[in-house]
């Protein structure tokens, strides 16, 4: 099975977004912190996140603080499309995400027979949950 994981990078809260999306979606968490990298690095920057993965099910994402140096521009050009067995874990995943973010797209049926719903995150990020119903 093919996977696509997105990646992440926030301007210094990426450790806040980590503990915040492990709590919606579950999960384990590996994080590497640029001063256990041999990059040469800034100090106030050495515990900052370098790279991090946060595994649910078969599901990845990636997460980074990004260069110290680097403004990250918030856009509109990344969605995370979760696809869940379960309606029940639909519903709580979308509720919990949706906590201090904006529902875009409540939960509803659709014409591809599935309950589909769209939101933004608090950290900005748009999200996209869908579960096929069962014939």
């Amino acid at each position: 099975m093919n996977l696509i994981s997105p990646y992440l990078i926030f301007q210094g809260n990426c450790e806040e977004a980590i503990n915040f999306y492990q709590q919606c979606l579950g999960g384990e968490v590996s994080v590497r912190r640029f001063g256990e990298t041999e990059m040469p690095v800034q100090d106030d920057y050495k515990n900052k996140i370098m790279h991090a993965e946060l595994t649910f099910g078969e599901m990845k994402i990636m997460f980074s603080d990004g260069a110290p140096h680097k403004k990250i521009i918030k856009g509109d050009n990344i969605q995370i499309n979760l696809n869940f067995d379960e309606e029940t874990k639909l519903a709580e995943t979308f509720q919990k995400l949706s906590v201090g973010g904006t529902v875009t797209m409540p939960l509803e049926i659709t014409f591809w027979n599935a309950k589909f719903g769209m939101l933004e995150d608090k950290f900005g990020i748009r999200w996209m949950v869908n579960y096929l119903l069962k014939d």
